[in-house]
């Protein structure tokens, strides 16, 4: 890094990524910059700058500033790191640059506090201690934690359908089942299936358990749902067409009584909402009349998948939002892409799930398919032939958007002519 970038940085003052200390920074002070940067997306540590931006230098040679760094980054954090590290001369004085990768492997990474390794987090240009939730998207992001196969507290095997379970073991996965009345049995066949874990001696619902086949999941898991909204124009207003807040378990089963009718979850309910609301254009076409939905169900469907599948489930109390507005639908999802994903990667067909017992159940149901290519090919390519409209996938710090864009009449009847040659 030369001369002019690091001036850059120091004019911009410090931010999420950015850090300056004095070169005679103490060590548990130095690691805990160190270690919230790992936690967030790396950066750099200017050291011999003033919080004010001027430059003061390194205190001692550059070697054996160097050699103080490492040895922070040795016994002062865990897991240790290796920095990259580099001098630059700024108005005769030395600044050392401490380069922090931005996807670092094993968070979280804590620091040494006195006697105590505590983990730290970035907030803009402050570095705080992680709270509960935080740390466990850390440690997730990682993959160190599974959060959809933890247990939930004060649950049983009675907090569970056991008509949806006996429907998905015997129907939809083709295997025996124990009988209704056989609760040795079934707790040993949900335990195996992570659907049931121990907790305490006791068998409790796990959190997918729950989510899939839980009578009730937004008793005990209050960010269990989706919230629907259908706004009159392009923003956001009190006055809505349509509003529900969907609950229940995610995925529809076959009603107990004679096999024949479903009753509809969560996934299900929320793509009714959709398409009652979303509008169609009509005209004629050789004396017969074209109805035509302003986006088609497929690309709906896919879009709520993914947002329940994939969302961050560690945020408390808050829902997966669908609103649909005037001109486009939002689907949106708490946490940000899992596990390395990238909007460009997942465009591509990239498979990876923050909730691998969610996402495989749901691929036993048929809501998510083998090879991967939903977005692409349902949301992205979809959304191309049904109206000409390009979708747009927006990662923000805490969610994920996928945005649906209704077109016109017009790009309708371009679309459909396209597609009939």
């Amino acid at each position: 890094m030369d001369g002019s970038t690091i001036r850059g940085l120091i004019s911009e003052g410090e931010g999420p990524r950015v850090e300056f200390k004095r070169d005679d920074v103490h060590p548990d002070s130095l690691a805990r910059e160190i270690s919230a940067l790992l936690n967030f997306e790396g950066g750099y540590i200017l050291l011999g700058v003033e919080d004010d931006g001027k430059v003061s230098g390194l205190m001692r040679p550059v070697s054996d500033a160097e050699e103080r760094v490492m040895n922070v980054c040795d016994n002062n954090v865990d897991p240790r790191v290796r920095p990259e590290w580099s001098a630059v001369e700024l108005d005769g004085r030395a600044v050392g640059v401490l380069g922090l990768p931005a996807d670092a492997p094993s968070k979280p990474y804590k620091a040494r506090t006195g006697r105590n390794w505590v983990t730290y987090v970035r907030l803009g240009s402050t570095t705080r201690s992680a709270e509960r939730e935080e740390e466990a998207r850390l440690y997730q992001a990682s993959r160190q934690l599974r959060y959809d196969i933890q247990p939930v507290a004060d649950t049983s095997l009675l907090n569970l359908d056991m008509h949806r379970l006996h429907n998905y073991m015997t129907v939809v996965l083709g295997r025996d089942a124990p009988e209704f009345g056989d609760t040795e049995g079934w707790t040993r066949l949900l335990t195996n299936v992570e659907v049931l874990c121990e907790l305490n001696g006791s068998a409790v619902a796990t959190v997918a358990g729950l989510l899939l086949f839980g009578t009730a999941p937004n008793f005990r898991l209050p960010q269990a749902g989706i919230t629907a909204t259908a706004y009159p124009g392009l923003v956001k207003d009190y006055e809505t067409v349509d509003e529900d807040e969907i609950r229940g378990p995610l995925v529809s089963t076959e009603s107990p009584q004679d096999g024949t009718p479903v009753i509809k979850g969560v996934i299900d309910h929320a793509v009714d909402f959709v398409m009652r609301n979303v509008g169609q254009s009509a005209w004629l076409e050789s004396a017969v009349r074209v109805r035509h939905k302003h986006i088609p169900e497929t690309a709906v469907r896919e879009a709520i998948v993914n947002a329940v599948t994939h969302r961050d489930y560690t945020y408390m109390g808050v829902d997966v939002e669908v609103s649909l507005y005037s001109d486009r639908l939002e689907v949106i999802s708490p946490g940000r892409l899992p596990n390395g994903v990238t909007v460009e990667r997942m465009s591509e067909g990239l498979r990876v799930a923050r909730n691998q017992m969610i996402k495989d159940a749901l691929r036993d149901y048929g809501y998510v398919e083998y090879r991967g290519l939903g977005v692409r090919r349902r949301i992205i390519e979809g959304m191309r032939e049904h109206n000409g409209t390009e979708p747009d996938l927006i990662e923000e710090d805490t969610r994920f958007i996928v945005r649906l864009h209704k077109g016109d009449v017009k790009a309708f009847r371009r679309a459909r002519s396209a597609r009939q040659g």
